[in-house]
């Protein structure tokens, strides 16, 4: 089994697309980056603690591959934002990949180079690929969220203007 770990706004977002995936046994709510040992979503939430919300996935990689995981992450954001995805604004939504070793860096630079050298946007990719540091898994509330608060989950996700951009720019 492997790591990954993926930012790309809110965490409750990044769930679905990797979930019920052949070779995925597990995703986790969460965050890294900071610099607070032990973070509460109320403190990551300020923006204050360097923190990021990401989903950390453990994988097989004989039966799916991270390349494919690349694949499923960059059509749920917009790489080309900084400052955020869609109506979560602050750098504890921006994008970044955390790779877990050599090889993930060498896939995620290429997948990022690719991207950027395909033409699709026309502002630079400012996703950042950095190394893994400590995973703190979000409070329970928040692991399976789309599916314990369904009706929220929906409202929330229809407002962010997510599922407007990937079509508009990934379909």
């Amino acid at each position: 089994m492997e790591k990954a770990t993926f930012a790309g706004g809110c965490f409750w977002c990044m769930v679905t697309p990797f979930e019920e995936q052949p070779g995925i046994h597990g995703i986790v709510s969460g965050y890294t980056g900071g610099h607070v040992e032990h973070p509460t979503y109320e403190q990551v939430k300020t923006g204050e603690t360097g923190h990021v919300e990401v989903v950390e996935i453990t994988f097989d990689p004989e039966l799916f591959p991270y390349e494919r995981l690349l694949e499923l992450y960059w059509p749920q954001i917009d790489p080309t934002d900084d400052g955020g995805q869609f109506q979560d604004r602050g750098t504890q939504y921006r994008t970044a990949i955390f790779v877990h070793n050599e090889r993930q860096r060498e896939l995620a630079e290429q997948s990022k180079q690719e991207l950027a050298a395909s033409g699709r946007f026309n502002q630079p990719i400012v996703t950042e690929i950095r190394d893994a540091v400590v995973f703190y898994p979000a409070e329970d509330y928040h692991q399976d969220y789309h599916k314990k608060n369904e009706k929220h989950y929906k409202e929330d996700r229809a407002q962010s203007g997510r599922d407007e951009f990937i079509e508009a720019n990934w379909n």
